[in-house]
């Protein structure tokens, strides 16, 4: 219980307590004597007359009943966890279709988009099934832009790859893993708490991160996206 909860758990309970206290520890107050009855000499009953009934006591009046206490405060209801944030993981690599690009960050996200988009539609094209989410790797960065790595895992190698694609394998090794949930415009609030947790545990990143799109961006709305980031370690 919270300290609000339990600060309102004690206001319900104080009355019921003092009424509690006021009926078992407040003195009985004395009632004025009343003075016996005189005894009348009565006669001896006949021979053979029937003794008068003798009143029965009346029964003892019952102890006043104690207050109820008053119930307690409900439990709140069960909060979804945060998602993890800075996790240790180990990634494992995969074999993934790449296509390699470069953006600037105005229009970064629609340039995402296009790569991962055509990666799509040649592997449509070939009926090979992705095996694992669609992931960019970023490779360098800059204040104008960056290039980086589409890829989409894949068990079956393509044939015939268009220009600009290769096959190759997504990074391995051990790893931070943040979630990032909302609009891709929203992502630099994220990065910055990721650098601000591996300021304050002083851990040092290799030059790459990566973004697996837990939801497909192709048919996902902006704002619904749930993005893990990773943070590969040196």
């Amino acid at each position: 219980m919270n300290f609000r909860l339990f600060r309102l758990a004690f206001a319900a309970l104080a009355p019921a307590a003092a009424l509690f206290l006021v009926a078992h520890e407040a003195p009985a107050q004395s009632l004025p004597a009343t003075p016996a009855p005189a005894v009348s000499a009565s006669p001896s009953p006949a021979p053979g007359a029937s003794p008068a009934p003798v009143a029965s006591p009346a029964p003892a009046a019952s102890p006043p009943a104690s207050p109820s206490p008053a119930p307690a405060a409900q439990a709140p209801a069960p909060v979804q966890t945060a998602d993890p944030f800075g996790e240790p993981i180990n990634l494992e690599g995969k074999k993934v279709v790449v296509a390699k690009g470069s953006a600037n960050w105005d229009t970064a996200f629609d340039t995402l988009i296009d790569s991962l988009k055509a990666l799509s539609t040649m592997l449509d094209k070939q009926g090979i099934k992705p095996a694992g989410n669609p992931m960019i790797v970023y490779t360098s960065t800059d204040d104008t832009g960056f290039t980086y790595l589409a890829e989409i895992p894949v068990e079956q190698e393509p044939k015939n790859l268009p220009k600009g694609m290769s096959m190759g394998q997504s990074p391995d090794g051990k790893a931070l893993k943040f979630v990032h949930r909302g609009s891709y415009d929203n992502m630099d609030n994220t990065y910055e708490a990721i650098t601000n947790h591996l300021d304050e545990k002083k851990l040092e990143a290799k030059d790459m991160f990566i973004e697996e799109y837990i939801t497909d961006p192709l048919k996902t709305a902006e704002d619904k996206l749930v993005i893990n980031v990773y943070v590969p370690l040196k």
